[in-house]
């Protein structure tokens, strides 16, 4: 049986990095892997994803632009995997626009459900792993960036206003998340990673 599986975290938290061992483990079992990314997968995604990245906007249309890259997406790559039978991991899913627009920019959840509702009310990851790391950590991490994007650079308390949004969510969504220990070594991680991968 295939599934969506979605990665969520702070920047910083190492999701990335951990996105690319777990892909890796399911195809040397011999299962068809979709890896995409939000915002992108798409090429229109990917544009909007250079715009949101790196252009001023107001909260409402940083959101609705994510959301639109998101509807693309799902149209494009993810629905017409799940149809094929592949499995699809996603860099970041509708988590990040409640998490970020909403705890970090401070935007009404009622609006972003409403906005989930539209773009994929038939639609949720099977599966979301929450790397969830302290602020400072993630933020030491950043440090060695030599470029960062518009979000990278925000300060601390908006961090913590993500990863609040992120516990909130998880509390809300208990038998889809699992919270991932982030701040460990990677081989502690892939530890705790290794028993998810058991269980699929």
């Amino acid at each position: 049986m295939n599934k969506f599986i979605t990665f969520e975290g702070v920047d910083g938290a190492g999701k990335s990095t951990h996105l690319a061992w777990f892909s890796d483990v399911l195809r040397q079992r011999g299962l068809d892997v979709v890896v995409t990314r939000e915002p992108g997968g798409t090429k229109l995604g990917e544009q909007l994803r250079t715009i949101l990245l790196n252009q001023a906007m107001t909260i409402g249309t940083e959101a609705m632009l994510m959301f639109a890259a998101r509807l693309e997406h799902i149209e494009q790559v993810i629905k017409p995997a799940l149809r094929a039978g592949k499995w699809v991991i996603s860099d970041r899913f509708s988590d990040a626009s409640f998490a970020y627009q909403g705890g970090g920019r401070g935007l009404d959840w009622a609006k972003l459900t409403q906005l989930e509702q539209w773009v994929h009310a038939d639609l949720q990851p099977d599966l979301t792993l929450f790397f969830d790391v302290p602020v400072e950590v993630a933020r030491q991490r950043l440090a060695n960036n030599v470029t960062l994007d518009r979000f990278e650079q925000e300060q601390s308390d908006f961090f913590e206003r993500v990863r609040a949004a992120y516990l909130k969510r998880v509390q809300q969504n208990p038998q889809r998340y699992v919270v991932i220990d982030a701040a460990e070594s990677l081989e502690q991680v892939q530890q705790q990673l290794a028993k998810i991968l058991a269980t699929l």
